[in-house]
């Protein structure tokens, strides 16, 4: 299987590392439901990992949960509960949402909170190597230290700090060098929670949780990095630079890997904006296997509106697999093989989920209509693809 990297803008090869493909996904700030963006994100990654794991190739899959950050202070003072609590409830509400679209665990699921340990030992090997520095209790990443920072964003330093400052930097900040360095460790504020460190109390910074975390629990060198294409800077961009400075090795990810964003009334659905529609809301009117067709109709590169009308679409194209598994007919000139391959290719051939649905399509309307060679082959292979896709397939 070949997927896109986006550092070097090019697909690559998926190749075990130490008999594992190893796979780190970015997950929530929880703070506010599941949205179909969020969901996006989660049902891609979950067939990616199904269908590696069915090519026979085993899957170390490891998502984080940032448990602790301004967001979650934010919310949970509205709302009268402690951040712990507030976390605690959006996380069993996310991770029931995921079950209820049949999104499979991660091998691992860690909390910000729980990587404090790492998190310290690589904000000191950081400032031990002289990337890092400390100032009143603060640490910070040194830009400039690296000749290789920002090489993910693919931009200058100006419309880096811009982007940046859109997206929690503060440029301000009396305690930085450069206003483009970004917090590994900041200093408590009064009523905020704290862990005790090397440079006084404080809590961690955004980008380094997830490094410690890969670090921790794949290691120094892994196949997939991915997440929301929102992400691809500064976030993952400040990852590789700690990464690969904290270890010396490179490359720290061999796919960087970015999902579109989903739009919705025009704007991209966000918590901020208020334009969601939420997957819970969603999942009273359609089936989970149609909101994972109606999400794995788009390549996953790709931004798209959401629609209902595409969930409408999942839901009559399962009715219709299901009708080829039950009642196919052989006898015509098409052949099942040819059309099961074709399915194959296009996920090989860095997983194009629309030529894929396709050429299941094609194949179940042709079984359907007698004009299929071998419908035992046509519902098997609905059958196992379907599954590959996170349908519920047992059920048919």
């Amino acid at each position: 299987m070949l997927l896109y990297d986006t550092l070097r803008q090019n697909p690559v090869a998926m190749e075990p590392i130490d008999g594992f493909v190893r796979m780190y996904v970015c997950g929530v700030t929880p703070y506010d439901t599941t949205h179909m963006g969020h969901a996006r994100t989660y049902v891609v990654y979950d067939t990616i990992r199904r269908y590696l794991e069915w090519q026979g190739l085993p899957v170390i899959y490891v998502q984080n949960v940032t448990d602790i950050d301004d967001d979650i202070l934010r919310k949970s003072a509205e709302l009268g509960l402690t951040w712990d609590e507030l976390g605690r409830q959006e996380t069993e509400r996310f991770l029931r949402d995921m079950d209820s679209l049949n999104v499979r665990m991660p091998n691992h699921y860690v909390k910000a909170t729980d990587a404090i340990a790492k998190i310290i030992e690589v904000t000191s090997g950081l400032i031990e190597r002289g990337v890092a520095y400390e100032n009143q209790g603060n640490v910070y990443f040194n830009v400039h230290a690296d000749p290789d920072f920002g090489s993910l964003a693919h931009s200058d330093y100006a419309n880096m700090l811009e982007i940046a400052n859109q997206r929690g930097n503060f440029p301000n900040d009396p305690h930085k060098r450069d206003p483009l360095d970004f917090v590994l460790w900041q200093a408590t504020k009064p009523g905020e929670p704290w862990w005790d460190s090397p440079w006084g109390r404080g809590r961690p910074g955004w980008h380094i949780e997830c490094t410690a975390m890969v670090l921790e629990y794949l290691g120094p060198q892994i196949n997939i990095h991915g997440g929301g294409s929102d992400l691809q800077f500064p976030h993952h961009a400040c990852e590789l630079a700690q990464a690969e400075n904290f270890t010396g090795q490179s490359p720290h990810v061999e796919a960087w890997s970015h999902i579109g964003m989903v739009f919705y009334e025009g704007e991209k659905m966000s918590k901020s904006l208020g334009n969601l529609v939420l997957a819970s809301k969603t999942l009273e009117h359609y089936s989970a296997d149609a909101i994972r067709l109606g999400l794995l109709k788009y390549y996953y590169r790709d931004q798209f509106e959401y629609s209902d009308e595409d969930v409408a679409w999942g839901e009559r194209t399962v009715e219709r697999f299901k009708l080829a598994v039950n009642s196919g007919v052989a006898g015509g000139a098409l052949h099942a093989e040819e059309l099961r391959n074709e399915a194959i290719a296009a996920l090989d051939a860095d997983f194009q989920t629309p030529a894929c649905l396709q050429a299941l399509i094609t194949l179940a309307e042709a079984s359907i209509n007698g004009e299929i060679d071998d419908a035992d082959l046509a519902a098997s292979t609905l059958h196992e693809l379907g599954a590959v896709l996170g349908l519920r397939s047992e059920l048919w």
